[in-house]
């Protein structure tokens, strides 16, 4: 069997390349490194880049990420969906999204590409709050694990910022509401390219965004999260804030780099960096593996848990 193809490795923006020596029989990964890895108090930093574009299981990695990491560590978690809708933990989505454009193509069908029409976005409920986005392959999420008591709201979108501006964006910035949002004056209409939402626990908090850097889907966005239902009903959720989207137009995996890179100099320490394949196996405690991670088969049990809540968390009739 072929070395595992999951690569622990220094970011390109530093010279060094160092692949973690695993020295497990049949190129498996040693016994339960992946979770020593995530709760080894000593591992302050840890940064983490998903190849997988499931929605469900990457949500799940995330939560798994929150619950357990040591308390006074800071996790980068990096990842791109599939199409997708996710709606924040306290949302309607009969408010929130088109359901009739999303089952059927119905109504606004001639303007949706044909990709969305033969394969439709999946809607999913995060564990966070905050409003309803659009996910797909031209648009990274971050995530950003810290101690409850260095939370700021703006401190890491500040730094993906910094990142965008690495990269040519001069002109994106953080706004009022704490979204990224790109303005070439003040008299400009603010374009808005990342979206932020959070969940605090006693120890750990949470936040995570996404940032647009070349979505294909940018006409189509504003048509599945516009609800005709929406004057018709009168809900408890937390609604959204609509606003107008852009590209940042900057490509992914330089975006990537550029938010580890800054990333770690924020925190002034190098560490390796945790590629999540959806190939790999990884064994973990009394003989159950946490494979990661497809979402058919995973077997990281509280991952796999994770996995099926989401997927009933938002279960509809069809309309």
């Amino acid at each position: 069997m072929a070395p595992s193809r999951g690569i622990y490795l220094w970011p390109k923006s530093y010279p060094t390349f160092l692949p973690l020596q695993w020295g497990h029989p049949h190129g498996l990964r040693s016994h339960s490194s992946f979770a020593s890895g995530v709760s080894n108090p000593k591992s302050t930093l840890q940064v983490y880049i998903s190849q997988i574009h499931s929605p469900f299981t990457n949500l799940s990695i995330e939560h798994f990420l929150l619950q357990k990491t040591p308390p006074d560590s800071t996790v980068l978690f990096l990842y791109s969906n599939s199409p997708s809708i996710i709606l924040g933990r306290n949302q309607n989505p009969w408010v929130e999204v088109n359901l009739g454009l999303l089952n059927h193509g119905r109504g606004l069908g001639e303007a949706i590409p044909r990709a969305l029409v033969k394969n439709p976005p999946l809607l999913v409920r995060r564990r966070s709050g905050g409003g309803t986005v659009f996910h797909d392959h031209g648009n990274v999420n971050y995530s950003v694990i810290t101690p409850t008591t260095n939370f700021h709201r703006d401190k890491h979108a500040s730094m993906v910022v910094r990142a965008l501006r690495r990269l040519g964006v001069a002109h994106a910035h953080v706004n009022e509401r704490h979204d990224i949002v790109l303005a070439s004056n003040p008299q400009s209409i603010p374009r808005k390219i990342s979206g932020s939402a959070y969940k605090l626990t006693r120890q750990r908090s949470l936040h995570h965004g996404t940032c647009l850097l070349s979505s294909p889907y940018l006409a189509a966005i504003p048509l599945y999260l516009h609800s005709p239902a929406k004057a018709y009903i009168r809900a408890r959720g937390v609604e959204s804030v609509s606003s107008p989207v852009a590209n940042a137009d900057v490509g992914v995996e330089e975006f990537k780099e550029a938010v580890v890179a800054e990333f770690m100099k924020m925190y002034g320490i190098r560490c390796g960096i945790w590629r999540i394949s959806p190939s790999d196996t990884i064994y973990e405690g009394q003989g159950w593996r946490g494979g990661v991670i497809r979402e058919e088969d995973a077997e990281f049990e509280e991952i796999a848990t994770g996995i099926a809540e989401l997927k009933v968390s938002v279960e509809l009739p069809k309309t």
